[in-house]
């Protein structure tokens, strides 16, 4: 398969429906404004309702902007029909024809194009050994897993080459491990193929571990664009702090903005070398950390204490869940054979890592 993805473009993209029983118009989108790379997967992630699944359908062209323009490559798609647009969607439900094999699944949209039979039969096996599926070519969906049937919605959808793929929420409908795994193929055919595409989910794993870029969405907003690194340290708000990643956030008051940012926790101060821009002297703010930037120290030793409730041990790390004011907190504690460990029902102080910190402001999503 040749090199042939493009890129996508929304410009100023509004969606706006009419409430049929109060009349009255409910934004779902609002002001959209990104654009994928060719080549590029990039993630739209939000809570349900947040629009990012119909900003996905104004792509395929199952919903038309109310304003604005979509474009793939530098041509302008905003009203074409879906069969006009160089796209291919997966959805969440398989949608495979029950009364058709693998085989004939996956060669139905070869076969709407004429292609000769010859051709259609190298090519469908081509995709379904892509997909690990060439050995059950003519096996019948109903005799498929979930994970398997997915895999046959993948290589339609790739087969007839399209200049981006569009995933719905593909694997919402399987376990935890086959969802694991369909990640790391969804991620490993995407790049061997150096196709754009765009993938919707509400599940931040999903996002982490797919995305080139990930594009947070809330009411209707695109509230954040970046990579999985830049939204999980460097989040641009708390309600993304909050939807990445687990996180704890300690009121704080700032004393100064220069480089860093001083600020005072509970009598104590700290700088921080992350800010919000705007954050300025006598503003409230919330000092975002992960678990991986908290610490646990002996009673009264750190900023808040607190009592040791559960640990989950990782192997690699344990995870302690402290009750504290704020309400729980959770710690992650690397390296456990060589740090101290305090057991459950031990009374600690919880303290942070400056470093591994940011300020944001507080009150505002």
């Amino acid at each position: 398969m040749e090199n042939i993805s493009k890129s996508v473009t929304l410009e100023n993209v509004w969606k706006v429906f009419q409430d049929p029983q109060s009349g009255k118009d409910i934004t779902a989108v609002e002001q959209a404004d990104f654009v994928i790379a060719p080549g590029e997967l990039v993630t739209l992630l939000g809570p349900s309702g947040c629009g990012k699944t119909t900003t996905l359908r104004m792509i395929a062209g199952f919903e038309l902007p109310t304003r604005g323009r979509v474009l793939i490559g530098s041509e302008d798609i905003t009203f074409l029909p879906p069969n006009r647009r160089d796209t291919a969607m997966v959805f969440q439900s398989y949608g495979l024809f029950p009364h058709m094999n693998v085989f004939d699944n996956v060669a139905y949209g070869l076969r709407l194009r004429k292609m000769p039979e010859k051709e259609i039969t190298e090519k469908v096996m081509r995709f379904l050994g892509m997909v690990g599926l060439d050995a059950l070519a003519k096996r019948p969906p109903s005799r498929l897993s979930g994970g398997q049937q997915q895999r046959v919605a993948l290589a339609r959808s790739l087969i007839v080459e399209p200049a981006v793929l569009l995933l719905d929420e593909p694997l919402s409908n399987l376990d935890a491990l086959l969802r694991e795994q369909m990640r790391v193929e969804i991620r490993r055919i995407q790049k061997s193929l150096g196709i754009t595409a765009a993938y919707v989910t509400h599940d931040r794993v999903e996002a982490m571990s797919l995305s080139d870029r990930i594009i947070v969405m809330n009411k209707g907003k695109i509230v954040q664009i970046g990579s999985p690194h830049q939204v999980y340290r460097d989040p641009a708000s708390a309600f993304v702090a909050g939807f990445i990643g687990k996180v704890a956030f300690f009121p704080a008051e700032v004393a100064g903005v220069d480089e860093h940012c001083t600020v005072k926790v509970r009598g104590r101060t700290f700088t921080l070398p992350r800010f919000s821009p705007g954050l300025k002297a006598g503003d409230s703010a919330l000092v975002m950390c992960r678990p991986e930037s908290l610490t646990l120290l002996p009673p009264g030793e750190g900023i808040l204490d607190g009592r040791v409730t559960t640990n989950v041990y990782l192997g690699h790390s344990i995870e302690s869940f402290v009750s504290t004011e704020l309400g729980e907190i959770l710690v992650q504690v690397d390296n456990p054979d060589a740090r101290q460990i305090f057991a459950e029902g031990d009374a600690v102080s919880v303290s942070f890592i400056p470093e591994l910190t940011k300020a944001l402001p507080a009150g505002k999503e």
